[in-house]
């Protein structure tokens, strides 16, 4: 049975959830002339794109979730859109990213590539030009790919780009690195630790360990993209880039409706006719985006009478991304490294050396606690020097839990010492320097925002099994759902986690496209398409 109800209010599209994509999402809307609300369950919008003042120590900005936005800064999608234009300022620090080791080594990506082949150099010689050849490459097929990744699957023109770009044997080579681990490919590049080090730590920002399939393009992506924009941050704070989404939105005429949760998606004769509210009003809309976890998109907004019964069983196949723990400190003082390469750095990543990378994933996989967590932390003061007191240093950390144990109250406590306690190592004293501490755990960060699913943040883990035409399921690879009308516009639709907005861009797209003059042949399209990939 559908879940039908009179809407006391109509526009064209309801989009629901403020994340990053959901917020591009309505702008592209409006852009194409659409009337649009956006209801969001949070007092303010922003999703996994929020900070807060106070929290930590008085005059401290922190970042609850994400904090720094290379994806954004490349994405065409969000340069597109001239934030500038309505109070985004980006800011960087001195020294991109730098990954100490204990024996007082220190691997260093530099805003000047040539700066970071230097510093490979030292590592191995030799090492520096091969991190010039990678740049180089990059900078070849920048454009092209950067267009790929970003457009509704499959990318048939950007990849044909790429293609002419590469021509048939770095195309293969692409391919190839595709689907390789990180590991193998740092040790094929590289002879020193640097490299390797840069390559992997960047790897691991997602959740696929150093020796899976399908790490090797994710560490090639971030590097490159750090060496190419860097990893700059919002000034003021990351919710500034929410900030201006919406800023940009409600200037060309859209609505958005913070503190309202929807509760029901309405469907009638196969068709996403609106949604339903907490409250009990209903809006009705032609279209509906959702910016919200797959799971909770087809077993709780949606009468599962309605969903396909084979899509409901792949449901329960999906996998989130592993449970994050992020710890936050005000400090009293910059950090005091050892190493004096990560003192100007916005990004430090530590705790393991080239093989406790290894070690690290394969504890991951096992449902152990690692013993030498590997982690990803940030100096905010040092990119952005609004974040906090003159002489201090707002910083966050973040590291991940398997989720067989993500929500022991022991295991998070211990996994906070070992932190610190490596901290202590690298920046001997560290722990005397802290103002004020608040500790996230994986489920502080799903009570924050329900769409991080047990403290995973990208939607989906981004192992190959669930990459592209089987993301969130095996299907199209795109923004459209078996209902007509409805379209996932989150993270877990293609291309999946990272605040780069093309997943509510290409959901906007569709419903744009759907609404044409070959929108009748689209969705006659669409429907066989699915009918063939979830018969009844």
């Amino acid at each position: 049975m559908s879940r039908r109800g009179g809407p006391t209010e109509r526009v064209d599209a309801v989009v629901i959830g403020s994340g990053p994509n959901g917020l591009v999402a309505a702008n592209a809307l409006v852009d194409a002339g659409w009337s649009v609300i956006l209801v969001e369950t949070e007092d303010t919008v922003g999703g996994a794109v929020r900070s807060a003042d106070d929290v930590t120590a008085p005059g401290f900005t922190t970042d609850l979730f994400s904090a720094f936005y290379p994806l954004a800064a490349a994405s065409p999608v969000i340069r597109g859109l001239d934030l500038q234009d309505h109070g985004l300022q980006w800011s960087q620090a001195p020294v991109v990213l730098a990954h100490p080791l204990a024996d007082g080594r220190v691997a260093v990506l530099e805003h000047s590539a040539d700066d970071t082949a230097a510093g490979l150099d030292s590592f191995a010689a030799g090492d520096g030009a091969a991190w010039t050849e990678l740049v180089a490459q990059w900078a070849d097929l920048r454009d092209p790919l950067l267009d790929a990744l970003f457009t509704p699957f499959p990318p048939i023109r950007a990849a044909t780009r790429v293609l002419q770009r590469a021509r048939v044997r770095g195309t293969l080579d692409l391919a190839r690195l595709a689907v390789m681990p990180i590991r193998h490919f740092a040790q094929e590049r590289f002879t020193g630790d640097g490299g390797p080090l840069l390559l992997t730590g960047n790897a691991l920002h997602s959740d696929v360990p150093a020796e899976a399939a399908g790490s090797g393009i994710f560490g090639w992506l971030l590097s490159m993209l750090a060496q190419d924009v860097g990893f700059p941050v919002p000034v003021g704070g990351a919710g500034q880039l929410a900030q201006a989404l919406r800023r940009r939105f409600e200037s060309l005429g859209g609505q958005v409706r913070t503190g309202t949760r929807v509760t029901d998606i309405l469907v009638t004769g196969g068709r996403a006719i609106g949604v339903r509210t907490a409250g009990g009003s209903t809006i009705g809309a032609r279209a509906v985006l959702a910016d919200v976890s797959a799971p909770s998109l087809y077993r709780s907004l949606l009468d599962r009478a309605v969903v396909p019964p084979r899509l409901l069983a792949d449901l329960r196949q999906f996998r989130p991304d592993t449970p994050t723990l992020k710890l936050n400190w005000a400090l009293d003082r910059p950090v005091p490294w050892s190493a004096r390469g990560a003192r100007g750095a916005g990004t430090v990543h530590f705790g393991v050396d080239v093989d406790g990378f290894v070690d690290y994933g394969a504890d991951l996989t096992v449902g152990r606690a690692p013993r030498n967590p590997f982690v990803l932390f940030g100096q905010m003061t040092t990119a952005d020097s609004s974040r906090s007191p003159a002489g201090t240093e707002s910083a966050w950390a973040y590291t991940h839990l398997p989720s067989a144990v993500a929500d022991d109250p022991a295991v998070v406590a211990r996994q906070v010492a070992r932190v610190e306690e490596q901290l202590e190592e690298l920046a001997p004293g560290f722990g005397g320097s802290v103002l004020g501490r608040l500790v996230q755990s994986p489920a502080d960060l799903e009570s924050a925002d329900a769409n991080l699913l047990g403290g995973s943040v990208n939607g989906g883990t981004a192992y190959l099994h669930q990459q592209l035409f089987f993301r969130p399921t095996v299907g199209l690879g795109r923004a459209e759902t078996p209902i007509a009308g409805l379209y996932l516009a989150s993270a877990a639709a293609h291309p999946g986690g990272g605040v780069h907005g093309a997943s509510g861009w290409n959901a906007a797209l569709s419903a744009i496209r759907d609404a044409g003059p070959w929108g009748q042949v689209r969705k006659r399209l669409t429907r066989t398409a699915w009918g063939r990939i979830l018969p009844r």
